[in-house]
Parts: structure tokens; sequence; C-alpha cells
């Protein structure tokens, strides 16, 4: 989105979600016909205006799943502010790309360890099976509980974990 979007919608937006598919200008002029700089320029925009923001990346076997492609995009997040949550989404063969494997489960821990280490407190694995609750990060005990595609439990009141009062991040209706 262009700043200027950005600023025209903010007004009526509580949260979204951005798409970072890759830590490579030369994967989004093969696979997207654009730039990487405006996304990262739109999350920067996005953050700066207060909006709840969370970014995922599809990673794909041999396109974008590379270590220092997944440091990069960590690394660029949790320099944002390491409390954006990312959600790194398996990929599945579909469509009009049915010619590459789905990403190895050992891929998508490799990418939230590689997160983890870059300082983001809330990596998500997607598509997937996986312990995807959050935890607080002062107690460890779980805040939001998750069951397949919804939520099964919530610890947070007023935006802190019932347990020990910290805050949690995020937008709680």
């Amino acid at each position: 989105m262009t700043r200027k979007a950005i600023d025209t919608i903010v007004p009526y937006l509580d949260g979204a979600n951005v798409d970072l598919k890759a830590w490579s200008e030369d994967y989004y002029a093969t696979h997207c016909q654009a730039h990487l700089k405006p996304v990262l320029d739109s999350i920067r925009h996005l953050k700066a205006s207060g909006v709840w923001l969370e970014v995922t990346t599809l990673v794909v076997p041999g396109e974008n799943d590379a270590s220092d492609q997944l440091a990069g995009i960590a690394g660029f997040i949790a320099e944002v502010d390491a409390e954006i949550p990312w959600h790194i989404s398996r990929f599945h063969p579909d469509y009009r790309f049915t010619d590459a494997q789905p990403t190895p489960m050992e891929t998508l821990y490799q990418a939230k360890t590689i997160a983890e280490r870059e300082g983001l407190r809330y990596v998500y694995i997607g598509n997937a099976p996986a312990d995807n609750h959050t935890y607080c990060p002062e107690c460890g005990r779980k805040a939001v509980e998750r069951g397949g595609m919804g939520l099964s439990a919530l610890s947070i009141q007023d935006g802190n974990c019932t347990a020990c009062g910290a805050r949690i991040p995020g937008i709680w209706v």
C-alpha cells in the first residue's frame, strides 16, 4: 500500500496482516512483478500509524526458505517491533504451482528458531499442525489457546495475562 492509502484507511482500521513474501528483490521481481521496498515501507508506516500489525510469510521450498532469507525477514520485523507476530506458513502445492513439495516441517521449525534468535516474541507456524498457542513472555503460562482454526481458551483480561498481570500485546475484544 502507498503511504497515502495507509493514511486514508488508518482511521477505519484496527489491524492488518501484511504478506512479506521474501527477503529478496529478485523474488519480488520474478514472482510478484513488484518490489520489496514498498512492502517494507508499508509495514513500517502501518506500525508507526498505530495499527495492530501481523506479518505472514508463505515459506516455499527452494524459493524463499534459505536461512539468510528467513533471518532477513525476522530481523526486519524485530527491528520494527519484536512484538509483531510473524506467521510462518507452510506451502502446499496447488493451483498453478504444483511442481514443488510441501514445506518440510523441519524448515518451519528452523524459521521459528531463527525468528526467536532475532528477538521476535510471537512466532506461529501456519498451515501445519504445530503448537500455536500464545504464551505469556513473563510467566510462561498459556495466555491464548488455539484449537484447529479457532480459539479454545483466553487467559487475558484487559490486555494482561490473568496469571501474572504482564501485558500481552494484541487486540483483545
